[in-house]
C-alpha cells in the first residue's frame, strides 16, 4: 500500500485497487470459529436481471455498515450475497431478446431449448450487478455467493415442497387466483397492487321469472355478466326479502340464476343487491363456496372472453364491455350510470390489470404455517426496528389468505409433482419419477407450471447455509443476526421467511429485522421511469467516488423513514472527504515519529486532554446509535468531530508545537495524539467511508495489514478527562465570542489587542495566554484588578467571564453602546418570557419537575447576563 498521501484524493484510481486489494488478502471471508461469536447478514437476493439502482444502493449501504463494524468488533461476521432467479422478470426478458433477435417464442424453441438459452443469458449478464455490488464497496463473502436455483438451494425447494405437502399443507385446487394477461401467470396476493382509478357504476335491470318485477343492481364490470350465476342480497333487506329463493332472468343472454341472502352485501352500496360472478371476484367465489353456485368462466389466459361468452366470443375484456353496455342499453336495461372511483388491482411487474379468475393452482395453506410465525414477532423474538412495523406484520399474517404459489412459466423450481397417464395418479416426490408406484405405467409427465420465486427466496437464511444438510455453517451461522430491507417487502418476503424458518428449521431465521425506507428525489417524490427522476448510483460513483455516494445515503437516515436524494448532498459528502484527506496530509506531513504511542497523562496538554475526552465520548455515541440501527445519527456525530472538533479546533491549537522543533517533548506529544485520534476516529468513520479511512489509515504509524480488521475503538476509562474537557470548552467558548466581537466591529486579525479578564475564573484565562495570543488575537493576557479603570472599553460576556478589551482608537463607542443595550434589551425580554412561565400555575403544576427547573436556570442565567450587561454599560 501506498504510504505517502498523494495532494488530491482521488477516488477513481484507489478504490477498484483498494477493493481487490480487500478481496485478495480473504478480509471479506468469515469462518466458523468457536472462539468467535457470528454475525450473519443475508442479503436480500438483487434480481439476476437487475441493474444497481439507488434502492440497491441504499440496502446494501446500511448492511456494509453493520458487517464492517461488526467485523472490527471480533465477530465472525458473515455477509453472504446471492442472486434470485427472477422467473418472470428474466424470463420476459429473454422472449423478448428472442422475438427481436430470432422472431421466434419460446413455444418454437421448446421448454427445454428456452430454458438452456436462459441459462446462456443468465451466465452472460447475470453477474453484472454483483459486479456493480463490489464497485460499492460491498464487504461479502463472495466465496460462499448463492443463486436461489443452484443445486443447493434447488434440493431445498424440493425438500420444502415435499414435506409440506405431505402434512396437508400444500394442496391443489380450483380457487379464484389474480391473473397477469401480460404475464400470462398467476399472481400471490403480495404481488398486486392496487391504485386508485376512476371508473363507473352501471345500474342494470334483472328481471324476475314469471313476475312483473325487476331489480336494478349496481356493478362497476359489466363484462363480466355471461359469468353470474346469482344474485346476492343481505337477510336483513326488508326490500328483497321476498324475493330471496326466486329466479332472475340473465340479460341479453336469458339464462336462469338464483336469487339468495348473505351477509357480505353491504347494504349501503349500490342498490344493495349484488350480481354474483363467482370466477370472476374473489369475494364472489367465496359466496359461490357458501351457495353451491355454478362457476362459470368467461376469460382466457389473454383476457379475451371463451366459449363461455357467447355472442361475444374473441373479444378482449374492454372490447367486451363496449358491446356489452351498446346492447344492455339497446334493450333498456341501463337505468343510469354514475362516476365511481375503486381500487384496481394491477401486476406488480408490468403494471396491467389483474384478473380475478377460477384456476387450477397449487396453494400453501397458510393459517397454520402463521400461528407460529406470529408468536415469535408478538413475544419479542424477532424484533422489528423500528418497532411500528411488527403491528403492520402482524395484521397482514392475522388476515392472510392461501399463498397461490403456481406460476405458468418455464424458468424456474418446476414443481416435483408427477401424472401418471395410464391410471392418473398424481405423486409429490423429492426424486424425479419415471414409473408409476401404483400401476407401474411408464407414461409420467412432470407438472408443466413453476413455483413462484418468493417460494424459493423464502428460504435464503437457511438454503444458502446448506440446508436441507446439517453443515457446520447452517448449525453455527444460523439464526442469522440481522435483516435489512426496505418496508416494501415485509410481505413478499419478510413474513415468509419468518414462517418458513419456524416450520422447517424450528427456530427464527433472524433476530432483527431493520426496516429502512425508500430513496426519493430532492423533491420526495419516489424514483421513476416514468417520472425520468431516477439517479444511477453507478454515475454518481464515477463522478464522487463510492464513499460520498455511501455517506450520502447515510447521513439523514432513520430506521424505516424515506430519504430525499440530491447530487447537492453528494458534493458536500465530496468536500468532507476533502476536508479529511487535507487534515490527514497535514497531520502525515508533520509526523516525525515511527510508531504511534500513546503519552502518559502528565505529558498530556489542556488541548490533548480535551480532544481524547472528547473522542472518548465519541466512540461511545457512535457504537451505541450503530447498535441501535441509528446510523445517521452516528454518521453525524462522526461529522461533527471531525469537521468542527479536529480538524477547525484541535489542529489549530497544535500548530505552534508541532512548528517548535526544540521543544521535543510537547512536538512528541502532540504528534502522537493527533495519530491517535485521526488513527481511531477513521476506524469509527470506516464502516461508512471504506476506501478512504483505508487509504488514511495505512499512511498513518500502524500495526495489521488492514483497517478492516483493526479493533473497534472502545471507551476508556483513562481517557476521560471531564473536569479538563469542560474547561477547555469554556476557553473555546469565550474565543468565539471574542472574535465575533471583533468581526462585529471589523477589527482585522492583524491588529492585537489586550485582554483582560474579570471574575472567578480569570486565572484560568491567565495559564491559557498561548491560546489566547493565537486563536483570540490577543497582544497580552491579564487580569482586573479592583483599582483598574475599566471606562472605555468593549467588553464580552460569556458564561464562563467577562473580558475586557481595549478597542477605544479602533471602534465607534457610541456604536458599542448601542449594541450592549440592544443585546440588555433582548436579554431583558428573554427573562421576561421565562418568568412569565414560571409565573403561570398551570405550567408549574402540570409540566415535569427537570423541565420547570430548567426553566428557573435560564432565568437565572437570563439575569446574570443582564447584570454582567448593566455593569459594562455603566464602565462604558
Amino acid at each position: 500500500m501506498e504510504k505517502e498521501l498523494p495532494k488530491v484524493y482521488d477516488p477513481k484510481s484507489t478504490e477498484k485497487k483498494l477493493y481487490q486489494f480487500w478481496q485478495d488478502g480473504g478480509y471479506f471471508n468469515a469462518e466458523v470459529d468457536e472462539n468467535k461469536k457470528p454475525y450473519t447478514i443475508v442479503i436480500p437476493p438483487p434480481n439476476v436481471t437487475g441493474q444497481l439502482h439507488m434502492g440497491h444502493a441504499f440496502d446494501e449501504t446500511l448492511q456494509d455498515i453493520l458487517i464492517r463494524t461488526k467485523r472490527m468488533q471480533g465477530y465472525a461476521a458473515l455477509w453472504l450475497p446471492g442472486t434470485d432467479h427472477a422467473g418472470i422478470a428474466t424470463q420476459i426478458k429473454v422472449e423478448e431478446a428472442l422475438r427481436k433477435e430470432e422472431g421466434l417464442t419460446r413455444y418454437d424453441l421448446g421448454r427445454e431449448e428456452f430454458l438452456k438459452r436462459v441459462w446462456e443469458w443468465k451466465a452472460k449478464f447475470g453477474n453484472r450487478i454483483i459486479e456493480q455490488l463490489k464497485t460499492l464497496g460491498s464487504s461479502c463473502d463472495w466465496r460462499r455467493e448463492r443463486f436461489t436455483m443452484d443445486e443447493g438451494c434447488s434440493k431445498a425447494v424440493r425438500e420444502v415442497f415435499v414435506n409440506l405437502y405431505n402434512k396437508g399443507l400444500i394442496y391443489k385446487g380450483n380457487r379464484i387466483i389474480n391473473w397477469c394477461p401480460h404475464c400470462r401467470t398467476a399472481l400471490s396476493d403480495a404481488e398486486v397492487e392496487y391504485e386508485n382509478q376512476p371508473g363507473k357504476l352501471w345500474y342494470i335491470r334483472y328481471d324476475i321469472k314469471d313476475s312483473d318485477e325487476s331489480m336494478v343492481i349496481a356493478t362497476t364490470r359489466p363484462e363480466t355478466f355471461m359469468g353470474d350465476s346469482g344474485i346476492a342480497v343481505n337477510p336483513k333487506d326488508k326490500r328483497y326479502a321476498h324475493l330471496v329463493g326466486k329466479t332472475a332472468i340473465l340479460p341479453i343472454i336469458g339464462r336462469e340464476i338464483p336469487i339468495f341472502a348473505d351477509d357480505y352485501v353491504d347494504l349501503e352500496f349500490g342498490t344493495g343487491c349484488v350480481k354474483t360472478t363467482p370466477c370472476h371476484d374473489p369475494n364472489d367465489f367465496e359466496m359461490g363456496q357458501r351457495h353451491n353456485l355454478e362457476q362459470i368462466l368467461v376469460f382466457d389466459e389473454d383476457a379475451k372472453v371463451n366459449e363461455n361468452g357467447g355472442k361475444y366470443q374473441g373479444m378482449d375484456r374492454y372490447e367486451c364491455r363496449k358491446a356489452v353496455l351498446a346492447d344492455l342499453e339497446a334493450e333498456g336495461r341501463i337505468v343510469k350510470i354514475e362516476d365511481h372511483d375503486h381500487n384496481v388491482g394491477t401486476c406488480y411487474r408490468c403494471g396491467t390489470t389483474v384478473e380475478p379468475i377460477t384456476s387450477a393452482q397449487w396453494f400453501v395453506k397458510m393459517e397454520p404455517l402463521a400461528a407460529e410465525a406470529i408468536r415469535v414477532v408478538k413475544d419479542g423474538e424477532v424484533k422489528f426496528v423500528p418497532d411500528r412495523f411488527s403491528k403492520t406484520y402482524t395484521h397482514w399474517m392475522e388476515n392472510v389468505h392461501d399463498w397461490c404459489i403456481s406460476r405458468q412459466l418455464w424458468w424456474g423450481h418446476r414443481i416435483p409433482a408427477f401424472y401418471c397417464d395410464d391410471c392418473g395418479e398424481m405423486i409429490v416426490s423429492k426424486e424425479d419419477v419415471t414409473v408409476c408406484p401404483k400401476c407401474g405405467g411408464k407414461h409420467i409427465r412432470q407438472e408443466e407450471d413453476v413455483l413462484d420465486t418468493w417460494f424459493s427466496s423464502a428460504l435464503w437464511p437457511f438454503s444458502t447455509l446448506g440446508w436441507p444438510e446439517k453443515t457446520k455453517e447452517l448449525e453455527y451461522f444460523y439464526p442469522t443476526s440481522t435483516l435489512v430491507t426496505g418496508y416494501d417487502i415485509i410481505f413478499f418476503w419478510v413474513a415468509r421467511m419468518i414462517f418458513s424458518g419456524m416450520e422447517h428449521m424450528g427456530e427464527k431465521p433472524f433476530d432483527t429485522v431493520y426496516i429502512h425506507g425508500l430513496v426519493r428525489d430532492a423533491q420526495g417524490r419516489k424514483m421513476s421511469k416514468s417520472l425520468g427522476n431516477g439517479i444511477d448510483p453507478l454515475e454518481i460513483i464515477d463522478q464522487y467516488g463510492a464513499d460520498a455516494l455511501r455517506f450520502t445515503l447515510a447521513t439523514g437516515n432513520s430506521p424505516g423513514n424515506d430519504m430525499r436524494f440530491s447530487t447537492e448532498r453528494v458534493e458536500a459528502s465530496r468536500n468532507f472527504a476533502n476536508k479529511i484527506w487535507n487534515a490527514s496530509r497535514f497531520v502525515q506531513m508533520n509526523l516525525t515519529i515511527d510508531h504511534a504511542t500513546l503519552p502518559k497523562a502528565e505529558d498530556l496538554q489542556l488541548e490533548d486532554r480535551w480532544i481524547l475526552s472528547k473522542f472518548n465520548h465519541l466512540v461511545g455515541e457512535v457504537t451505541a446509535n450503530i447498535d441501535k440501527f441509528e446510523l445517521g445519527i452516528a454518521v453525524q456525530k462522526l461529522y461533527d468531530f471531525i469537521w468542527d472538533v479536529f480538524c477547525d479546533w484541535y489542529i489549530e491549537l497544535t500548530k505552534p508545537r508541532l512548528q517548535n522543533k526544540e521543544d521535543k517533548k510537547p512536538n512528541e506529544t502532540a504528534q502522537n495524539v493527533l495519530c491517535y485520534v485521526l488513527s481511531e476516529t477513521m476506524k469509527l468513520l470506516h464502516p461508512f467511508m471504506p476506501f478512504i479511512t483505508e487509504t488514511i489509515w495505512q499512511a498513518l504509524p500502524h500495526e495489521g495489514e488492514s483497517i478492516m480488521v483493526s479493533a473497534w475503538p472502545v471507551v476508556r476509562e483513562e481517557l476521560d478527562f471531564s473536569e479538563e474537557e469542560n474547561k477547555m470548552e469554556q476557553i473555546m467558548d469565550t474565543i468565539r465570542a471574542i472574535r465575533n466581537r471583533r468581526a462585529e466591529m471589523n477589527v482585522p486579525p492583524s491588529k492585537k489587542a489586550q485582554l483582560i479578564f474579570a471574575g472567578d475564573k480569570a486565572q484560568m484565562f491567565m495559564e491559557a495566554e498561548p491560546l489566547l495570543m493565537r486563536l483570540a488575537y490577543a497582544s497580552h493576557v491579564t487580569k482586573a484588578d479592583a483599582e483598574q479603570s475599566l471606562n472605555g472599553m468593549v467588553s464580552v460576556v460569556t458564561e464562563a467571564a467577562t473580558v475586557y478589551i481595549p478597542l477605544n482608537e479602533l471602534v465607534d463607542m457610541e456604536k458599542e453602546k448601542e449594541r450592549l443595550l440592544k443585546e440588555k434589551e433582548k436579554a431583558e425580554e428573554n427573562l421576561a418570557r421565562i418568568e412569565g412561565k414560571l409565573h403561570n400555575e398551570s405550567f408549574v403544576a402540570k409540566a415535569p419537575e427537570a423541565v420547570v427547573a430548567a426553566e428557573r436556570e435560564k432565568a437565572e442565567k437570563a439575569r446574570e447576563l443582564i447584570t454582567k450587561l448593566s455593569e459594562n454599560l455603566a464602565n462604558m
